[in-house]
């Protein structure tokens, strides 16, 4: 068995969509011959806590952890949080007016804090780990970022020890949607970038989930770049849990962060249109947002007078979060309004896959999210502003499920189960080591 370092600053009891990526390949690894060992924080900033995902990792994996030192408490003092606040990514708000000093803290955030907050755990990782790689060596390693101070720590380590590495991208580093919020001097934009190349021209393998940021990353530095997509552990979505649909309500949800680039002021419109003109459909909708919701988000849906009909529900662990997708009548699917919109694949796009109930996407009508609803046909995309189309794809979902259709879609998605991306993944790292 070859043994592989994962450097992942998000692991359980961690909830959110960060975690699932890894955790998932950890799960299947020893299928195919890598024994892993977690390096992780022992007191991360989370932003959720999910103790249900705790029993997805297996009993045998080895998990190192040491004590991370984060400029969170002094942000909290800093803008009036209490000190169990629970700081949310993406610069999503629930405020109507984020104050002076959260805009202060934004900066000093972007020009002080590179590649983000976590960089004070690089040195002490460094160190720790080539303590331990000095009597337990390993085959490869393995950064996972965002937060791209992982990816720092895999660096210096690789450096120091010449370990094959393999740089994960989760996300972009210098074209993620909210970069440019950021607030970043010229000085520490170069920074980023400098790092972002480094990394990239360094690193024994570089995987991404996405074409899109494929392409983006060839642009930077021209090389191979393995595309291995988010996806869905079909262990999850047992059979017997798959539901027809019909429900009581028509039900449209939305699993995750509901941010300010993410507001969907087309979906707002067009069913406030079909309250207005379909018979029925007021009585029957039901708009369940899972998840932390921002503050211009709920703003738009009281603009639309909507609000009776959403449901909010703040955080929910992801065996209930699995259920919640197999219940809803339609699965929406909210790509950012940002400028790098096409290439995103949230991994909500594909744990809708799993749950195989129809997904209705508002974005980029050729975007890489697009292109997989389209070739798998698992629901209909709309474009940004195109509210008509979009009305008419709800209508259509909503006139099958008064005749009381299973809407449940059977498609050819095992490309995206869990076990076999961990397979296309093993075989990065067997290349990287040239087994």
């Amino acid at each position: 068995m070859k043994k592989v370092l994962i450097i992942t600053y998000y692991w359980p009891p961690s909830g959110g969509g960060g975690v699932q990526r890894w955790l998932k390949f950890v799960k299947y690894l020893r299928d195919f011959g890598w024994d892993p060992v977690i390096y992780t924080p022992e007191n991360p900033e989370a932003p959720q806590r999910d103790e249900s995902l705790l029993k997805e990792i297996p009993s045998e994996i080895k998990v190192l952890k040491t004590k991370v030192c984060e400029p969170y408490q002094l942000y909290k003092r800093f803008t009036g949080r209490k000190t169990d606040e629970k700081i949310q990514t993406a610069f999503l708000s629930e405020k109507k007016n984020p104050g002076l000093a959260e805009k202060w803290s934004v900066w000093i955030r972007g020009n002080f804090f590179i590649p983000d907050a976590r960089r004070f755990w690089i040195k002490p990782s460094v160190k720790f780990l080539s303590k331990y790689l000095q009597d337990n060596p390993v085959d490869a390693i393995v950064s996972t970022g965002p937060p791209h101070s992982m990816h720092l720590i895999g660096l210096t380590v690789f450096k120091r020890f010449k370990t094959p590495w393999l740089a994960d991208f989760r996300d972009p580093w210098t074209n993620i949607d909210y970069y440019h919020d950021l607030k970043l001097t010229s000085c520490a934009d170069r920074k980023h970038h400098r790092l972002e190349k480094e990394v990239l021209e360094t690193a024994s393998a570089v995987t991404v989930v996405s074409p899109g940021m494929k392409a983006e990353f060839e642009a930077i530095v021209p090389r191979n770049y393995a595309v291995i997509t988010n996806g869905f552990d079909a262990a999850d979505f047992p059979d017997n849990t798959i539901s027809d649909g019909k429900s009581e309500k028509f039900s449209l949800a939305h699993i995750g962060s509901l941010v300010k680039t993410r507001n969907p002021e087309e979906l707002w419109k067009a069913l406030s249109f079909l309250i207005k003109t379909e018979k029925d459909f007021s009585a029957d909708l039901e708009i369940r947002l899972i998840g932390k919701t921002d503050y211009f988000v709920k703003q738009s849906v009281e603009s639309y007078d909507l609000q009776q009909f959403v449901m909010e529900i703040d955080y929910l662990p992801h065996d209930l979060v699995v259920q919640e997708q197999l219940e809803a009548t339609v699965l929406l699917l909210l790509i950012n309004r940002t400028p790098n919109a096409h290439l995103i694949l949230t991994g909500k796009l594909f744990e809708y896959l799993g749950a195989a109930r129809p997904i209705l996407c508002i974005g980029p009508a050729k975007g890489d999210a697009a292109k997989i609803i389209q070739d798998t046909g698992a629901g209909r995309v709309s474009d940004f502003g195109d509210y008509v189309t979009l009305a008419k794809h709800i209508q259509g979902f909503y006139k099958a499920w008064r005749k009381g259709e299973n809407l449940s879609k059977t498609i050819d998605n095992s490309r995206f189960e869990r076990r076999n991306l961990t397979a296309a993944m093993a075989e990065q790292l067997n290349k990287v080591c040239g087994f």
